[in-house]
């Protein structure tokens, strides 16, 4: 670790994710990190290097290119092992991501996700109704819309069972801070892996409508998923898929209540609600820093080399405000910014496979939240909401809101 001597140490509770994205941006394109307990890696602050990146050969997914971790150096109890060390497609690379991807896709089709628009309308019809009979007090949308429609919508999909829904949330945001404690890293990974084995054993008992019975079934050229490549994915699958799109809601609402004008645009119709998600996607991606890939080969990058071996974080909330590519107001919440490409659903070969989903949740839960409370505000200034401990999942803890005036 003495080649990282001189880094840039994240905080792991991330009480200003974009201002310190701007300190790490002032050190340069390619910055070197360190992570919870001293563990080093590399940041990239750009957008177009970390495209570039995200497709190079010379960067893999697979953890058996870190010696860090295969030597022992990394703890067990280490906040994020829990993203780099679970079998299954987001850790795979080469023939074996492809295989993986392949069986996965089987279950998760575009038709599927179009097939279940008329569901997620009628979810958010009745968060709604129930938001209506809390008026009076500031209501967090955040656990009572955001959370309960993402979580509702990756749930029926994999099959989860919906007494199971709060357990799996709490355990989900202890896995994304990196603020965690090793102990609590421990049980939350055993807890985990233990619900979803159990959610593997009732489906291949009583196979269902659902993500989980298909991929138990999912065959490529006589191929199966793995036990571990299984609970892996449906991991994966789990948190991302609630996670991701409650950060988006939440920091869509959050971006149009602080930015009267722009809200005026998209409900008078001049701007498109897809215009709104992609915005916010871009300033405001749901995920600030994901680990971990790694260099298999010395690369120079930017006036620096990235060695064999190192790790490297995808800043995907640094890309979408990089003012290199964005230009100066790249900070702004501007819906005239005309189409707009980001990264916040990674790049390549690993592209997440739930886009379309989130895309589809966002566009749907935000025009209808607006239509149904058109005087919707904010209950405290923006300033005071306090956000989430992590530089992994990018939002705030609460968004408390007056549904009426």
């Amino acid at each position: 670790m003495d080649a990282f001597r001189e880094t840039f140490r994240l905080d792991v509770n991330a009480p200003d994710l974009h201002g310190e994205i701007r300190a790490l941006r002032a050190r340069g394109p390619v910055v070197r990190v360190e992570l919870p307990g001293g563990v080093p890696a590399w940041a990239v602050t750009r957008y177009g290097l970390l495209r570039e990146l995200l497709t190079d050969p010379r960067v893999a997914k697979d953890p058996a290119n870190w010696p860090l971790l295969t030597s022992g150096a990394v703890p067990e109890g280490w906040p994020l092992v829990n993203f780099v060390a679970p079998a299954g497609m987001v850790t795979a690379d080469g023939d074996d991501h492809r295989r993986l991807r392949a069986l996965v896709s089987q279950a998760f089709t575009p038709r599927r996700i179009a097939g279940m628009r008329p569901r997620t309308e009628a979810t958010v019809r009745s968060l709604l109704d129930a938001l209506d009979t809390l008026n009076g007090s500031p209501v967090d949308l955040r656990l009572h819309y955001a959370y309960p429609l993402a979580m509702r919508t990756i749930g029926n999909l994999l099959g989860v069972p919906p007494e199971r829904y709060d357990e799996f949330r709490a355990l989900s945001a202890s896995l994304t801070s990196s603020a965690t404690a090793p102990d609590e890293v421990l049980a939350t990974r055993r807890r985990l892996l233990a619900l979803l084995a159990a959610l593997v054993a009732e489906k291949r008992a009583r196979p269902g409508e659902d993500i989980t019975s298909d991929l138990i079934a999912a065959r490529e050229d006589g191929d199966r998923l793995s036990e571990d490549e299984l609970i892996g994915t449906l991991l994966l699958m789990l948190v991302a898929g609630h996670g991701t799109t409650l950060n988006l809601i939440t920091n869509a609402v959050l971006a149009l209540l602080t930015h009267p004008g722009q809200l005026a645009l998209a409900v008078t119709g001049e701007r498109p609600w897809t215009a709104v998600t992609e915005e916010v996607l871009r300033r405001d991606s749901p995920v600030g820093h994901f680990p971990m890939r790694y260099a298999t080969e010395d690369i120079p990058l930017a006036g620096e080399v990235i060695r064999r071996g190192d790790a490297i974080l995808a800043s995907y909330a640094a890309a979408g405000r990089d003012p290199s590519h964005y230009g100066p107001a790249a900070d702004d919440f501007d819906l005239d910014r005309g189409p707009v490409r980001h990264l916040s659903f990674g790049h390549g070969a690993h592209f997440c496979v739930g886009a379309a989903l989130a895309r589809q949740e966002a566009e749907v839960a935000l025009p209808s939240l607006f239509a149904r409370f058109p005087e919707l505000s904010l209950a405290v200034p923006p300033e005071t909401l306090t956000p989430l401990p992590s530089f992994i999942s990018n939002s705030v803890r609460t968004l408390p809101v007056l549904l009426r005036a």
